[in-house]
C-alpha cells in the first residue's frame, strides 16, 4: 500500500530559489486522501538514498528547465538505489520531453494541471490497478511505444486543497527579500497558472494552448497564511502572468494587505498588462507590491515581433514610467541573444539600461541569456527561426541555434564568462554592468563610452528590492 509513510516520495529540484509549491501543493492533495509522502528538496539538502530505498512511487517535480536538467540525474539515481520503483516526472517540462523522458528515464509523465492526474496515479497504484489515467502518459509495458505524439497535459479545473509546506526545509533555506540592506524571509505563492497569452518563446504556450486557471482565494490565503506564521514577511505570486486575471488578483492582495497590513510582495506582470491595467497599479502599491518582475526580453523591435511578445520598445519605456510614478520598482527579465539581436541592439539595451536608471533592477545574469528553444516550442513552427535552427540535442532538452552574426555568438559566450566570475566574487553590480558593456563596445569596434554615472557611484547606495536568488528559469 502507498498509504503507508513515505511510500510515495515526492523530491524537488529546483524553483527558482523558493521553497517549492510544486512539492506543497500535491503534498496537500495527497495528505487530504490519507498520504503522508515523503519529501526531498535537492536544491537546499542532500539526496536522501534511503528515502528513495523505502519509497515504491517517486515523483520528480520538473517546473523549468534546470529543474528537468538535475531531475533526469536524480531519476538516474533512484532506479540504480531503487530499480523496483515507478518513477513520474510532473510538471511544465514533463510533457515537452515526454519521448525522452518515457525512453530513458520515466514510467510516467504528467503535464498540466498535475495535481489530480498525480494523485489518481498513485492511488491507482496504490491499488494495483494499471488503468489508463487522464493526463498520464506511461511507459509501453510490450514493445510498442508509447503514444506520446500528443502528451494531453491535464487542463481541467482542479478541486484544490491548501499547500501543505510542514514537511518541506523551512524557509530560511531558501531566498530572501533584499530591501534596504536588509534580508527578510519571503514565501512564495500561486493565485493562477497557465497563461492566456502567447508568446512564441515561452514553454507555457505549447502546454497550457492560451488558458489559464485560478487557484480559489481561500486557498491562496490559507497558504499566504502559514508562511506568514512561518516567518515570511514578504510573498512572491509566482504566477506566469499576475494579471490575467485582475479582479481576481486585486482580491487576493486587498484580502491580504487586511490580513497583513506589513506584508510587501512582487509579481510577474507582462509590459502590455502594465500599460492597461494602469488604473490598478496604485492598489497594488498599496496592499504591499514592491516591485514587478516584467519579461522585457530586448529592445529591438525586430526581436518582439519575432517572439510575439505584443509590447514594443516603446510600451517598455512607457510602462518604466508608469511604475516609477506609482513607486513599484520594475525588474526586467531579458533574453539578449536570439538570432535577430545584433550587436548595434544589444549595446543599445545597455545604454537603455543605464539612462533609464535601472543597473541596480537588473540582475547581472540577464545579460547572458540566450533564447532556449526547448522540444514543442512554439518558435519551432516559425519560418523566423528557420534559417538558424540546428538539431535537438535531447539530452539537454534544447534545439541548438546559430547567430548569423559570429560576432554574437563570441560576445555572449564573452559576457558569461565575465557574469558567471563576477558572480563568484560577489562583484557590485554596477561595476559588472560596465564590464559588460565594455566588451559590447569591443564587439561593435566603437571605443568605451564614459562611464557617466560613476560620479554617483556608492557601495551603500539605496538599491531597488530584490530577492537574493537571480537565475529564473
Amino acid at each position: 500500500m502507498l498509504k503507508q509513510p513515505e511510500s510515495v516520495l515526492l523530491i524537488s529540484c529546483y524553483e527558482l530559489g523558493h521553497q517549492p509549491i510544486g512539492i506543497a501543493s500535491p503534498l496537500g492533495f495527497l495528505q487530504r486522501a490519507g498520504y503522508t509522502p515523503g519529501v526531498i528538496d535537492i536544491s537546499v539538502e542532500n539526496l536522501d538514498t534511503e528515502k528513495i530505498a523505502r519509497a515504491r512511487f517517486v515523483g520528480i517535480c520538473v517546473p523549468m528547465h534546470t529543474a528537468l536538467r538535475l531531475g533526469v540525474h536524480v531519476a538516474a539515481r533512484a532506479r540504480k538505489i531503487n530499480p523496483n520503483c515507478h518513477i513520474c516526472f510532473y510538471g511544465l517540462y514533463a510533457s515537452l520531453n515526454a519521448e525522452y523522458l518515457l525512453e530513458h528515464h520515466a514510467d510516467s509523465v504528467i503535464g498540466g494541471e498535475y495535481e489530480q492526474p498525480l494523485f489518481d496515479l498513485i492511488d491507482s497504484l496504490s491499488a494495483g490497478k494499471r488503468v489508463n489515467i487522464e493526463g498520464v502518459i506511461k511507459r509501453a509495458t510490450n514493445a510498442a511505444p508509447p503514444d506520446i505524439s500528443n502528451p494531453k497535459p491535464f487542463l481541467k479545473r482542479l478541486s484544490f486543497a491548501a499547500p501543505d509546506r510542514d514537511a518541506l526545509p523551512p524557509l530560511e533555506k531558501y531566498a530572501r527579500l533584499e530591501q534596504s540592506g536588509v534580508a527578510r524571509l519571503a514565501g512564495y505563492v500561486e493565485a493562477s497558472r497557465g497563461c492566456k497569452h502567447l508568446c512564441l518563446h515561452c514553454p507555457i504556450p505549447p502546454v497550457y494552448e492560451g488558458r489559464f486557471f485560478v487557484v480559489p482565494r481561500a486557498v491562496v490565503l490559507e497558504d499566504i497564511r502559514n508562511q506568514v506564521a512561518a516567518g515570511a514577511t514578504h510573498i512572491t505570486f509566482g504566477d506566469p502572468d499576475f494579471l490575467n486575471g485582475p479582479k481576481h488578483a486585486l482580491r487576493i492582495v486587498q484580502a491580504m494587505h487586511e490580513a497583513f497590513p506589513d506584508l510587501t510582495f512582487d509579481c510577474t506582470v507582462k509590459i502590455e498588462h502594465i500599460l492597461k491595467h494602469r488604473p490598478i497599479l496604485p492598489d497594488l502599491r498599496a496592499c504591499g507590491c514592491i516591485f514587478m518582475v516584467s519579461a522585457v526580453e530586448s529592445l529591438n523591435d525586430t526581436v518582439l515581433a519575432n517572439l510575439e511578445k505584443g509590447h514594443t520598445c516603446d510600451d517598455v519605456f512607457a510602462a518604466i514610467d508608469i511604475l516609477r510614478e506609482v513607486g513599484i520598482a520594475l525588474r526586467p527579465s531579458l533574453v539578449p541573444f536570439t538570432p535577430w539581436e545584433t550587436l548595434e541592439s544589444y549595446v543599445y539595451l545597455l545604454n537603455a539600461v543605464e539612462s533609464q536608471g535601472l543597473i541596480d533592477n537588473i540582475d547581472p545574469v540577464q545579460y547572458t541569456i540566450r533564447l532556449l528553444i526547448p522540444p514543442g516550442s512554439s518558435l519551432l513552427s516559425q519560418p523566423s527561426i528557420q534559417p538558424y535552427l540546428g538539431s535537438l540535442d535531447q539530452e539537454a532538452f534544447t534545439y541548438h541555434w546559430a547567430h548569423p552574426n559570429p560576432k554574437m555568438d563570441a560576445l555572449a559566450k564573452a559576457v558569461s564568462a565575465v557574469v558567471e566570475r563576477a558572480a563568484q566574487i560577489d562583484e557590485d553590480a554596477f561595476v559588472t554592468f560596465h564590464r559588460v558593456r565594455n566588451l559590447a563596445y569591443d564587439a561593435l569596434g566603437k571605443p568605451q563610452p564614459s562611464i557617466s554615472a560613476m560620479p554617483n557611484f556608492q557601495t551603500d547606495r539605496k538599491r531597488p528590492p530584490r530577492l537574493t536568488e537571480d537565475w529564473f528559469c
